[in-house]
């Protein structure tokens, strides 16, 4: 009877530090998300700004320079992080990548090898073939 009782809480506590886990990425992602959007928005002004007065202006101030795309990364985070159903789509999306079965080292190698000694006979071949053309149109033009 202890046992099950140990076996369920053992079972909730890993389902905790799942969840704990799964939150630790989710946060990840959505920050990185949200970085690289204060990257996109800065490039976007500056592009925009070498091309039109107006705007080259305006980005001229440094606190726009700083302030727009930190604000929009603020809001392109608090948008996904406190959306439910965009932090229930990450969560599964988590749930499924761990469940995939990664390939080896060995493997990986042997499908590299595979793919590579293909290309390189399919080169040989592709070469093989235009030589060849190229010497029955030679033949075709001197008659």
């Amino acid at each position: 009877m202890g046992s099950t009782n140990d076996e369920e809480a053992i079972g909730r506590l890993e389902d905790e530090m799942e969840e704990t886990n799964n939150s630790k990425i989710i946060n990840f992602s959505v920050l990185a998300t949200a970085f690289l959007t204060g990257i996109v928005v800065r490039v976007l002004f500056e592009s925009l700004a070498a091309n039109f007065g107006v705007v080259g202006r305006a980005w001229g101030q440094t606190y726009l320079q700083h302030g727009i795309p930190l604000a929009l990364g603020a809001l392109v985070f608090a948008i996904l992080r406190f959306n439910p159903k965009v932090v229930a789509f990450l969560d599964d999306v988590i749930v499924e990548v761990k469940k995939v079965v990664w390939p080896t080292r060995r493997d990986t190698t042997a499908m590299t090898t595979v793919s590579v000694v293909m290309l390189i006979v399919a080169g040989v071949v592709l070469g093989v073939f235009d030589v060849l053309s190229k010497y029955v149109v030679e033949m075709i033009l001197s008659i």
